[in-house]
């Protein structure tokens, strides 16, 4: 499942709060960075189309998917991270619908690893408690649990 996929390639983080979105979209994917998936010039592309168009990346209440266009400028493979934030961002002044605490990273250069990413996403995020459920995790090991937990539910 996707939740183990991301702890065994270490693609996740845990943070209390940050001080604003733009800062949450760099830590959300430092761990991208850090193993050379991605440069900081993608994350500063995903800023700039968030104050353009607004705060698309945030699908549901609590949940965000930062990304940019498929083969932006500083991607070096495509990849997916997680990260959970204790203190929700907020995207929208005033909009609650548009806070996340719940971060899944995309980053783009092959179309089709890139759809299996989104497939994989899609299910998990269709699972009727997976947000509740997500916004409970506090480390790896709930991760963990997690991902057995959404196996189950998905083979049912």
């Amino acid at each position: 499942m996707i939740l183990k996929e991301l702890v065994d390639a270490k693609r996740y983080s845990f943070h209390q709060k940050f001080d604003s979105w733009e800062e949450s979209l760099f830590a959300s994917a430092q761990p991208l960075i850090d193993e050379g998936a991605i440069e900081p010039k993608y994350i500063e592309a995903m800023i700039e189309s968030v104050k353009k168009y607004g705060p698309y990346i945030v699908l549901a209440p609590h949940i965000a998917m930062p990304h940019s266009q498929e083969g932006a400028e500083g991607v070096n493979q495509t990849a997916i991270c997680f990260m959970k934030v204790e203190q929700p961002v907020s995207f929208e002044a005033g909009d609650p619908d548009k806070d996340a605490e719940l971060f899944f990273v995309l980053a783009s250069e092959n179309n089709d690893q890139h759809m299996e990413n989104m497939q994989k996403l899609a299910e998990l995020l269709s699972l009727e408690d997976f947000t509740e459920k997500m916004l409970e995790a506090k480390n790896v090991e709930d991760l963990l649990k997690l991902d057995q937990y959404f196996a189950a539910q998905l083979e049912e």
